[in-house]
């Protein structure tokens, strides 16, 4: 039961939040580009980053979104960023736009909720057998 209930988590992590994570990095790819600085560190994998860069004349505080690298940076590193240029406040790491960390955190994470929903059927069906003899 618990296998399941892990499988059910991991598979919900990499449908429901790190694929579309991955697809609104890679949306930014044509968007504007512009040299920013880190204004808030922190987990930015989890979405919990932000930058300030300047956009038509206007300086801009935004967050990356979650799947974002850069983690390991500290407050005012220098970095390239692709933004909206219809709205700013959507701005991505130039290095992430190609779907980066969150891509590869959806693929492992559906592939270990496969291996946990094999071991519950394996689980299910030895359970199964044990009852009937």
């Amino acid at each position: 039961m618990t296998s399941l209930v892990i499988a059910l988590l991991l598979g919900s992590l990499s449908a429901l939040v790190m694929f579309p994570a991955a697809q609104h990095l890679r949306s930014l790819q044509g968007g504007e580009r512009a040299q920013a600085t880190l204004h808030t560190a922190g987990s930015c994998m989890a979405g919990h980053c932000s930058v300030e860069f300047e956009a038509d004349g206007r300086t801009v505080v935004a967050d990356l979104p979650v799947g974002s690298g850069g983690g390991k940076e500290s407050v005012g590193a220098d970095m390239a960023v692709r933004y909206r240029a219809d709205d700013p406040q959507v701005v991505a790491r130039q290095e992430d736009v190609g779907g980066g960390g969150a891509a590869l955190l959806a693929w492992g994470s559906g592939g270990v909720a496969l291996v946990f929903l094999a071991l519950s059927v394996l689980f299910a069906t030895s359970l199964a057998r044990q009852r009937r003899n």
